[in-house]
């Protein structure tokens, strides 16, 4: 009996049609569900819509203008609206300009992109065209837009840390004594050569550089008194140095 109760309302035309529209409506749900879904990535998604409109830049900034991160920013090829824009891609653009050293970047509802910036700060020239920062990491900017005069180091590739750690070394003593350094380079020998503000040119060799550098100080007072203009001073040697007169082209060496 039940059997057969089952087989009318399985068959019963009444519920094949509540059926179809049963089904219907719910193809219907669904549809317009896809198309409002569908309908919202379109909106969200169209440049014309949400457009990043406004740029806050924070951190100090003593080489660049606000322009010219503007200008950072809109190197990339398109830039994107507020939903479609990835901060990562605005952030790599950015710290690929000369003088950034860090950049955080991210955006604030409804249409603006916050950028954070830390520019940085050069310790000295390297090899003539570059920069040195403090932490011995050489990068590309214009030397001369630095505003300040800076020592130049010189060396080869990979040797930048250990030049400027030479120069922090040898500096305070020089300073000390009254010189100044103006340019320190290490050659491809690993011998090193100071050029103080004076214009004359210190020889230390590959070793012991800074009993050379004291030697040098203790020499000073009676290179002095010779009231000639000197070239260079020669330290490679285990006493005393060689002196080259600018007047005159054979070195005396004074022991």
């Amino acid at each position: 009996m039940a059997d057969s109760v089952l087989k009318r309302i399985s068959f019963s035309p009444a519920a094949q049609l509540n059926d179809r529209r049963g089904l219907v409506f719910f193809l219907f749900v669904i549809g317009l569900v896809a198309w409002l879904f569908s309908a919202a990535i379109n909106w969200m998604t169209d440049a014309n819509r949400l457009p990043l409109s406004q740029l806050v830049i924070q951190g100090e900034l003593h080489y660049l203008t606000p322009g010219d991160v503007r200008a950072g920013i809109l190197h990339l090829e398109q830039l994107g609206s507020f939903m479609t824009q990835d901060v990562d891609d605005i952030q790599h653009a950015l710290e690929a300009m000369p003088w950034v050293a860090r950049a955080a970047v991210r955006k604030q509802w409804p249409d603006t992109l916050k950028v954070f910036l830390v520019e940085q700060d050069p310790a000295a020239t390297w090899n003539g065209r570059y920069l040195v920062n403090h932490d011995g990491e050489v990068f590309e900017a214009p030397p001369e837009q630095a505003g300040q005069l800076l020592v130049g180091l010189a060396g080869p590739g990979g040797t930048s840390l250990e030049v400027l750690s030479a120069l922090r070394e040898m500096q305070p003593r020089l300073q000390h004594a009254g010189f100044e350094i103006a340019t320190l380079a290490l050659n491809e020998r690993r011998a090193w050569r100071v050029w103080l503000t004076n214009g004359v040119r210190l020889e230390l060799g590959r070793k012991e550089r800074m009993e050379r550098i004291d030697r040098f100080i203790a020499l000073s007072p009676q290179l002095e008194q010779q009231g000639r203009a000197i070239e260079y001073i020669d330290l490679r040697y285990d006493t005393g140095a060689a002196v080259g007169w600018v007047s005159d082209p054979e070195q005396s060496k004074t022991k």
